[in-house]
């Protein structure tokens, strides 16, 4: 069983930053490869990042490219999520996942709320 936590969401304005961490639970972590997700106001579940478990590749929505960057520490069981020039349409809940056996993602987190105020 797999557990995460995301943390680091909070209110920001127009233009600022905010880093998102992920710790995972579980010896799984190294050998998964690990997603963020966020579900703005209304909307549906949309896919932000993907990180292999090398840390690279790493992919992208074209929404957040050249603005989010992921990343991973195994030793830390940890993914972030690094926001920059941040959007009022970047609001929502953002979750991250595992993709432990490369059939899809398997383990979620509870979220966390990000909004970016203009």
């Amino acid at each position: 069983q797999v557990q995460l936590v995301e943390s680091g969401g909070g209110l920001v304005q127009a233009g600022g930053s905010l880093r998102l961490s992920c710790a995972a639970s579980g010896r799984t972590f190294s050998r998964s490869a690990m997603g963020w997700f966020r579900q703005g106001p209304g909307k549906e579940r949309e896919f932000v990042a993907r990180i292999s478990r090398y840390g690279i590749p790493t992919s992208y929505a074209d929404s957040v490219k050249g603005r989010f960057t992921i990343s991973r520490d195994n030793a830390k069981n940890t993914v972030y999520l690094q926001m920059n020039s941040l959007k009022p349409e970047d609001t929502g809940v953002y979750y991250c996942a595992t993709d432990s056996a490369g059939a899809g993602y398997d383990y979620w987190g509870q979220g966390t709320q990000v909004t970016v105020s203009s």
